[in-house]
């Protein structure tokens, strides 16, 4: 799980966002990026997997938690994400059936890119 200090929560904060419109796509997931960080602040990060990816909310909440568990472990190595202020990952239809493996190298190239 990620430390409070790191989850993105408020609405308006997901909107603004994805009003940023600057985005990535790998292998069923999404990365959009917020503003840069100029205050220092931790990165707040986000997770989200829609009702039309999946109607079962069990594979909906798989996916996120192995998206969770790629993010905590890549924040625990590297913590390099701070040049951002909030980052969202949105999990797609093509990542559902991906193992943890699959996922964790799909997320670490996502994060390359924005760096």
């Amino acid at each position: 799980m990620l430390k409070q200090e790191n989850r993105l929560k408020n609405k308006y904060a997901f909107n603004a966002t994805y009003k940023i419109k600057n985005f990535h796509h790998k292998g069923g997931i999404t990365l959009h990026a917020g503003k840069e960080n100029k205050t220092g602040n931790p990165v707040k990060i986000g997770f989200v997997v829609s009702k039309k990816t999946h109607k079962r909310a069990v594979k909906r909440n798989r996916l996120k938690r192995l998206m969770r568990e790629s993010v905590r472990l890549y924040i625990k190595e590297h913590n390099d994400l701070n040049k951002y202020i909030s980052l969202i990952f949105t999990g797609h239809t093509g990542a559902l059936g991906k193992s943890f493996d699959e996922i964790d190298k799909n997320i670490k190239i996502l994060i390359k890119e924005i760096l």
